[in-house]
């Protein structure tokens, strides 16, 4: 009976969750038939309510619980660079709930630009950039110019995902410099770290139909540099924040760890 009651649960997030992205998606669509301005209007009705939206189906239906340290949110700076580590489809929704959408604009592969109800059609027309994974890394630092341009002309915050791809276990990967320092080179401002736990558990369509429930997230603040403004100085940066996430994730499960005992 309990198994039951939690497929039954499963059925409605998954047809909430659906009937969701659809709703969003039609009106994008509709809009970007009607004008520009109006397209650009919905996007930020989308990334403002969309997330909210998810994280309380997943609450409501599932358990599932998102921790939201906001405690470094106040002290940031007006522009900066944001680097968080990667571990779910999840974390851009996840950023925009924790952060506000509406100036966030992400650095993602381009294959998310297709196929993903609402979340494509947002990606490929709110000034995101879509890098391909494959092919002229030439190619890709004239769209993240092209980003940083529109991102200086919009005030808005550029979103990085250094290690590229989403960890399957947790663990930090490498964090890659060359995206990171093509930013700052185009558009020297300061960084912030920012470290996130638990999406690992769902980092594919498979862990998130098996593993939402009593699942959660945890999103933190953990580090702020100054515009860092020689290759020298970017790499320190670099390596300073990762290091500071990589505590923040030893922190949070040790205290899993006393928790449980």
């Amino acid at each position: 009976m309990h198994s039951l009651v939690i497929a039954l649960r499963l059925v409605i997030i998954m047809l909430s969750l659906a009937l969701s992205l659809a709703y969003y998606g039609s009106i994008n669509l509709m809009a970007s038939l009607v004008s520009r301005s109006l397209n650009i209007r919905i996007n930020r009705f989308i990334t403002d309510h969309a997330p909210r939206r998810i994280f309380a189906l997943l609450s409501t239906y599932m358990g599932f619980t998102v921790h939201l340290d906001r405690s470094a949110i106040t002290s940031l700076p007006e522009n900066y660079l944001l680097v968080c580590n990667h571990q779910s489809l999840l974390d851009i929704p996840l950023l925009m709930y924790f952060l506000g959408g509406k100036r966030l604009r992400f650095v993602a592969k381009k294959e998310l630009g297709k196929h993903v109800p609402c979340v494509s059609r947002v990606l490929r027309t709110d000034g995101h950039c879509l890098v391909a994974r494959t092919g002229s890394p030439s190619r890709a630092m004239r769209e993240m110019d092209r980003f940083m341009l529109r991102v200086q002309k919009n005030n808005f915050i550029p979103v990085i995902f250094p290690e590229g791809t989403r960890s399957k276990n947790g663990e930090l990967g490498t964090f890659h410099l060359a995206g990171f320092r093509r930013l700052l080179d185009q558009f020297p401002q300061p960084v912030v770290f920012c470290a996130i736990d638990g999406g690992w558990r769902t980092s594919s369509l498979g862990g998130l139909l098996r593993d939402l429930r009593d699942g959660f997230y945890r999103v933190r603040i953990v580090f702020v540099a100054s515009a860092p403004r020689t290759k020298e100085e970017q790499i320190r940066v670099m390596e300073a924040g990762k290091e500071h996430i990589r505590k923040q994730l030893v922190s949070w499960r040790l205290m899993d760890t006393v928790v449980h005992t």
